[in-house]
């Protein structure tokens, strides 16, 4: 069984879960708990095409996880899927132990990795607005009396105000994270001007990503071996080809990723949407079903961001990878690129990728710079990478090929142009 970390409060979950495609892999869930410091002691799986809408579990398989839990010592259920305040509050009932369910780990996780102000905020308002939710379960009781006899006092009046609190906090978080936005969105106008092609690390929690960033970059994130390690958007240059590229690493992703938490962090997200081109990394070392299932999970999201722009499948962890897998992730996934972050393999291919991707967006113009324009000069041989140039007369003629919106800028001095 999986422990937790030194040094964090030992508690011992039993996992349930009620898989609706037939797979009862709690493996996520159980790396999950790893990550917030909490050992597995057990699981239990009941297959049904919907959770039960009352107790999750059917009224046996309840019975047989109160003897379970029993018997493996747990002080914790930890549910595969969000839970309604019904479904949490009749199981604690039934059981006699606490109740968690996959969104609450998921935002644990978050508050402890968050270290921007940003990122911060982000989880604070995911996680009162999952508890606003169920605050008004929690009280539905109460409720359903109609404010009868019972029901009028200082209970009522302090659920009242703890939900009035709770909105008000919510609605000043909003708003700060709409500042952050606005800022966010001044740095990134400020990258469009400098017309650098820009470049998204997307993929599953935990593929590698920020190692790839280090590794192509120079780049020193932080990295680790735990889910969600990197929350906050993180910006570096990349130098290939004679180019310069803005690489961006993102938020991972993760099977059933909580919307608040794709709402909450839509700042962030919103680095992956505007990219011209994204990376998506995935573990390469995974089993094939798993790996299937990570790049299921990504392709979702960045359906739901909206993000539609070229895509290059990354298998990371090249190192960690033997012959025989090598051969049939060449067979399954030909487009892709084996690389590993650690042993430097797979690097220059990617780069040539990269070279190649972008060279098919780009326009070759001639232009003719007049000698008194010498910084658009070095702008132009850091934008282009190689040239050629011929200095005549009239000043220095130019070719080169470019961004469409780069050349935009230059075509005043464009003597003929055409999409190459």
């Amino acid at each position: 069984m999986d422990g937790p970390p030194q040094g964090r409060a030992r508690q011992r979950a039993f996992l349930i879960g009620v898989p609706s495609d037939g797979d009862g892999e709690l493996s996520e869930l159980r790396e999950l708990l790893r990550t917030a410091g909490v050992a597995t002691v057990g699981e239990l799986v009941q297959r049904r095409d919907h959770p039960h809408p009352d107790s999750y579990l059917g009224a046996g398989k309840v019975q047989d996880l109160r003897d379970q839990a029993r018997d493996a010592d747990a002080n914790l259920i930890a549910a595969d899927d969000e839970l309604s305040a019904r479904q949490e509050r009749n199981l604690e009932t039934a059981l006699g132990i606490p109740v968690i369910d996959r969104t609450a780990i998921i935002l644990d996780i978050f508050a402890a990795h968050a270290h921007s102000a940003e990122g911060k905020l982000q989880v604070e308002l995911a996680q009162l607005e999952y508890n606003l939710a169920r605050m008004r379960g929690l009280w539905s009781h109460l409720e359903r009396l109609g404010g009868g006899i019972g029901t009028r006092g200082p209970g009522e009046s302090q659920i009242e105000t703890d939900r009035r609190l709770a909105r008000d906090r919510i609605a000043g978080l909003k708003r700060r994270l709409a500042r952050v936005r606005s800022s966010r969105s001044v740095m990134r106008s400020e990258r469009e001007r400098s017309a650098l092609p820009t470049i998204a690390l997307a993929g599953y929690t935990n593929a590698g990503k920020s190692t790839l960033l280090n590794a192509l970059t120079g780049a020193s994130v932080g990295v680790g071996d735990r889910l969600f390690h990197t929350l906050d958007a993180t910006t570096r240059l990349l130098h290939t080809g004679g180019r310069e590229y803005l690489m961006t690493d993102t938020v991972g992703f993760i099977q059933k990723l909580p919307h608040q938490l794709v709402d909450a962090f839509g700042a962030t997200l919103e680095e992956t949407r505007r990219a011209d081109l994204i990376l998506h990394v995935v573990d390469g070392s995974a089993p094939e079903e798993e790996l299937v299932a990570m790049v299921r999970a990504v392709d979702d999201v960045l359906e739901e961001l909206g993000a539609d722009q070229p895509r290059v499948l990354v298998l990371a962890k090249a190192d960690q990878i033997d012959s025989d897998r090598r051969s049939e992730l060449a067979l399954r996934h030909p487009d892709a690129v084996l690389v590993s972050a650690l042993s430097g393999e797979g690097l220059d291919d990617l780069s040539a990728r990269l070279e190649e991707e972008f060279a098919r967006t780009l326009e070759q113009v001639e232009l003719l710079l007049p000698y008194d324009e010498g910084g658009r000069l070095a702008e132009l041989h850091e934008l282009a990478g190689d040239l050629d140039r011929t200095d005549t007369a009239e000043g220095v003629r130019i070719t080169a090929r470019l961004p469409a919106q780069t050349a935009a800028r230059f075509a005043r001095f464009a003597l003929t142009g055409g999409r190459a």
